[in-house]
C-alpha cells in the first residue's frame, strides 16, 4: 500500500506532548510491531490503519530515523517560538526563587510531568535586545501549554541541569573535604544539600539513559 509519510528530519519538529503520548503508550504495551506502528502515528502523523498496512522494511527504515534523532545530544535551546509566541530559557539561574527551584526539583525528571518543569525554565520573551532578553515572571499556572513545545528545548535543558547538577556535586563535597567546617548546623546543612543534588542528578541520568543519550 503506499503511503505518504512526512518524516521529521529534526527534534525540533516533535512536541513533548507527542512525546509523551507514546511513552505512556509504550508503559502499556511490548509489542514491537504495534509500537512501531503507533510511533509512525504520533510523529508522522499517519493513520495506524494505514501504518499497519505499510510494507515492514519501511516502518523499521522511518522508525530507525525516529530513534536516532532522540539519540542526539542537542546544545541548549536559548528561545523558540511556539504557537506565535517566543520563549527564553530563564537568562539568570542564580536569581531563581525558592518556588521555581521546588518546581524544578519535583517536575525535571518526571516525564509524566514534564510540562510543569519547562514552565519554570522557559517564559515568554517581554523584552528583547540583542542577544539579551527579560521572560515573564514565573507563575505555576498554565503548564498545559507547555506540552506543544519542541522536543530539542526539552531534551537539551535537562542535559544542561544534568551536567550543572554533577558540577554542583563536585564542588560542593569538594568543599567538605577541602574546609574545616566547624558549624555543625552548617555541616549538615550543606550534607543534606548534597544528598538533594546528588538524588536529582541520579533522577535525571536515569531518564537520559532511557533515550540512549551518551552522557559524556
Amino acid at each position: 500500500m503506499r503511503v505518504k509519510v512526512t518524516i521529521p528530519n529534526y527534534l525540533s519538529e516533535i512536541t513533548l506532548r507527542q512525546y509523551q503520548k507514546f511513552l505512556k503508550i509504550q508503559e502499556q504495551n511490548e509489542n514491537e510491531s504495534f509500537l512501531a506502528s503507533k510511533m509512525m502515528e504520533i510523529f508522522c502523523g499517519i493513520k495506524l490503519g494505514d501504518a499497519m498496512k505499510m510494507r515492514a522494511t519501511d516502518v523499521n527504515r522511518i522508525t530507525s530515523i525516529l530513534a536516532d534523532m532522540f539519540e542526539k545530544k542537542p546544545n541548549l535551546v536559548q528561545k523558540f517560538k511556539m504557537n506565535g509566541i517566543e520563549y527564553g530559557f530563564i537568562p539568570n539561574l542564580d536569581n531563581m526563587s525558592l518556588g521555581e527551584y521546588v518546581d524544578l526539583d519535583n517536575y525535571l525528571s518526571k516525564w509524566e510531568s514534564m510540562e510543569y518543569a519547562m514552565a519554570v525554565l522557559y517564559r515568554p520573551i517581554t523584552n528583547k535586545l540583542k542577544d539579551k532578553y527579560i521572560i515573564e515572571e514565573y507563575k505555576a499556572k498554565d503548564q498545559d501549554i507547555m506540552k506543544d513545545m519542541p522536543m530539542d528545548a526539552v531534551l537539551s535543558s535537562m542535559l544542561f541541569f544534568y551536567r550543572l547538577g554533577i558540577d554542583l556535586s563536585k564542588v560542593m563535597m569538594n568543599y567538605l573535604e577541602q574546609e574545616e567546617v566547624t558549624n555543625s548546623h552548617l555541616q549538615d546543612s550543606l550534607r543534606q544539600s548534597g544528598v538533594g543534588i546528588n538524588q536529582f542528578t541520579h533522577s535525571l541520568k536515569g531518564i537520559l539513559q532511557e533515550l540512549n543519550i551518551s552522557l559524556n
